[in-house]
């Protein structure tokens, strides 16, 4: 599918919640001129340099990646060196400087995933599961220097469902959010989309999840730990310690369930163990 796009567009975004929304872009004939995502980290067993999941695709598609540690103005310069109209921000995970989004010509829009001004900053999805919210969202906003408080430039509201946890959710958030960018693309280029700032005053905000995070106490409010597990399910887990054969392990929850007032870990890796179910474990 093509469209009669005429302005150019610069693409920031890393990890698979970015690659998924540029796959959609380019099948819907939205090729960025130029990506700028992370650079290749260790990853695996073997701490293997590996290229980030928004690169992949890039240079799958012959698009040119820039991978910088930090925006420099050197950086700033290079991007602008592809006269860009306009900058799209999916996940990018470093913060943008003032002269980079003052240098395209229609500013840079970004994807979040809440209906902002609620759940600012780094975990909108977690925080909405964390909390036991029933709804959620996607916003798409003006970036401005200030954190998620541009105007809102397009939104959709999306309900949780009961059990979903941030492996089912967030994925249906970004399925949700390219096609709402898609959508919102042509008038944002004839500059017909209307804006609408935010109300700052109800703004909350969602800071970066620490691993220590996910220890939970079993004897702790049931649905406090099934919210905390749902929030952390995709990463970083969610884990708790137990004394088992006289010896206090850590052991690691891979899924869970929660009947309405008792939480109960399903399958679980103790550590130095394999995957088992809870009830071997407690054997």
């Amino acid at each position: 599918m093509q469209n009669t796009m005429t302005k150019s567009f610069a693409y920031f975004g890393t990890p698979y919640v970015a690659s998924d929304t540029l796959a959609y872009l380019l099948e819907h004939g939205y090729r960025p001129s130029v990506v700028i995502t992370s650079p290749d980290a260790p990853r695996g067993r073997g701490m293997a340099l590996t290229p980030c999941e928004a690169k992949v695709v890039a240079q799958a598609n012959g698009i040119p990646v820039i991978t910088p540690t930090k925006i420099t103005e050197e950086v700033v310069a290079e991007v602008a060196s592809y006269g860009c109209d306009y900058g799209i921000v999916v996940a990018y995970g470093k913060i943008l400087p003032e002269s980079l989004i003052q240098s395209f010509p229609k500013g840079l829009i970004n994807v979040h995933y809440s209906l902002l001004p609620k759940y600012r900053g780094a975990s909108p999805v977690e925080s909405a599961l964390r909390n036991g919210e029933s709804v959620t969202g996607v916003a798409i906003q003006q970036l401005v220097y200030q954190l998620d408080a541009g105007d809102i430039l397009a939104s959709v509201e999306v309900p949780i469902e009961q059990n979903e946890t941030t492996r089912e959710l967030r994925p249906r958030l970004v399925a949700i959010g390219a096609e709402l960018l898609v959508s919102l693309l042509p008038s944002f280029e004839n500059g017909t989309a209307v804006p609408i700032p935010q109300d700052h005053a109800l703004a909350t905000h969602s800071r970066k999840i620490l691993k220590s995070e996910g220890e939970l106490n079993l004897e702790d409010d049931a649905r406090e730990n099934w919210n905390t597990y749902r929030a952390l399910a995709e990463s970083p887990g969610t884990y708790f310690f137990a004394d088992r054969h006289g010896k206090r392990v850590r052991v690691k929850i891979l899924t869970a369930s929660f009947n309405g007032t008792v939480f109960t870990p399903d399958r679980v890796i103790p550590e130095g163990k394999k995957e088992m179910s809870y009830k071997d474990f407690l054997k």
